[in-house]
């Protein structure tokens, strides 16, 4: 995301100026860096890191008792127990986590691992963003203050504002020019802090006003500025993260002074030449100077060399299995529908032969058919028996049947 940036930046007189109405500066370069909004956050994260306490429990912290393990057999539990009797505290457990007056689990330790380094073009890129972010109109009134009453972003005002050396000045000097609803703002969110802060010398919060950036060493407006809730007070050859996104959130109100804002270019340089402040520092250039590519791809000039809308589209057919599908094994063997039909009429013939041949057997049998039957089977029987009747292996032909 770029900011969208006029190239001349009026300079707001005040009350105690000359007559220099309508003086104008070009805008810096740095107010037209890429905005990063990822790596403001990262960097602000990680230098807020910095100014941390070390903080560690004491070491003998719930070891300060001669508990013991009752052992085993008692129908309680292993953990070490108080020794003595004549107390609530004799026979409570000790020492472990779990246990009241007990020790926490991993205690703290001072060589933990407070502070961060970043990279020092990583720092240098997100305060770009962040002054770059804070000359958007709409980046600063989604942050929450109120610029309703101001005439234009960056506010550049007159180097006159250097030299107020009094707060009563500094206040009038903001209702001039139209930040001090901002101010008011800081000043009346002032509430108590939640939580356990309230005891650690943070009792109070408010939210941030505006911040005022001064270019020259020493200037008179810090002690003004400086006793007006919300309102901060910067060097543009210091300019701190902190100050420029607080809670890593871009778009802070900034009141530049002229010598200030005419500084800017030769400390960040542009993107073809480097800083004269910081050796060899070049602004980071944008991958994408239009971020609208919805405009991009509709334009004529791209969409006059890419290729036509596909109306037609071939989608690949779905695979049928021809052993299930008629069709598709017709397409395969056309002569399938003949065999299947001749398989079918022959699979008719033999189910009418079949039912025709039970049919016949299941028939009532006649009395003549009857006695022939019975007649043939004693027959027979009577063969059989005279046969076992053997003497000789002869005798078998006649129940054979076999003549010799």
């Amino acid at each position: 995301m770029a900011a969208a940036a006029r190239p001349l930046i009026t300079i707001q007189p005040l009350e105690s100026d000359m007559a220099t109405d309508g003086a104008t500066l070009p805008l810096p370069h740095v107010m037209k860096a890429s905005i990063r909004p990822d790596i403001v956050n990262f960097v602000h994260s990680n230098i807020s890191k910095n100014s941390r306490q070390p903080y560690a429990v004491s070491r003998k912290a719930g070891h300060q008792t001669s508990a013991e393990s009752w052992g085993t057999g008692r129908a309680v539990s292993r953990i070490p127990r108080v020794p003595g009797g004549g107390t609530h505290r004799a026979g409570q457990g000790a020492f472990g986590n779990m246990c009241r007056g007990g020790r926490m689990f991993a205690p703290t330790r001072i060589w933990r691992r407070w502070h961060r380094k970043i990279n020092v073009n990583q720092k240098r890129y997100a305060v770009v963003s962040a002054i770059a972010a804070s000359a958007v109109p709409s980046l600063v009134m989604a942050r929450g203050h109120r610029i309703e009453s101001v005439p234009e972003l960056p506010l550049v005002v007159s180097d006159s504002a250097e030299g107020i050396e009094k707060t009563q000045n500094a206040i009038k000097a903001l209702k001039q020019i139209g930040a001090y609803s901002d101010a008011e703002k800081a000043k009346d969110s002032a509430g108590i802090r939640p939580g356990k802060g309230k005891m650690r010398n943070r009792r109070y919060i408010s939210r941030k006003g505006p911040l005022v950036v001064y270019g020259t060493e020493g200037a008179k407006l810090v002690k003004a500025f400086r006793n007006i809730p919300g309102v901060e007070v910067a060097n543009v050859e210091r300019l701190n993260l902190l100050k420029l996104a607080p809670g890593g959130h871009l778009g802070r109100f900034v009141i530049w002074t002229k010598s200030a804002f005419e500084k800017l270019d030769s400390i960040y340089g542009s993107f073809e030449k480097t800083s004269e402040k910081k050796r060899g520092y070049v602004l980071p250039r944008a991958k994408m100077v239009n971020a609208d590519l919805a405009r991009i791809i509709n334009s004529d000039e791209v969409q006059s060399v890419v290729k036509p809308i596909k109306k037609e589209v071939k989608r690949a057919p779905m695979k049928k299995n021809p052993l299930k599908n008629l069709n598709t094994m017709l397409k395969l063997n056309p002569y399938a529908k003949t065999a299947k039909r001749m398989a079918l009429l022959a699979e008719e013939q033999r189910k009418k032969a079949k039912k025709e041949k039970l049919d016949k057997k299941r028939q009532p049998i006649s009395k003549e058919e009857a006695a022939k039957i019975k007649t043939a089977s004693k027959a027979w029987y009577k063969t059989m028996i005279s046969d076992s009747d053997y003497a000789e292996f002869d005798v078998f032909t006649k129940w054979l049947g076999v003549s010799q």
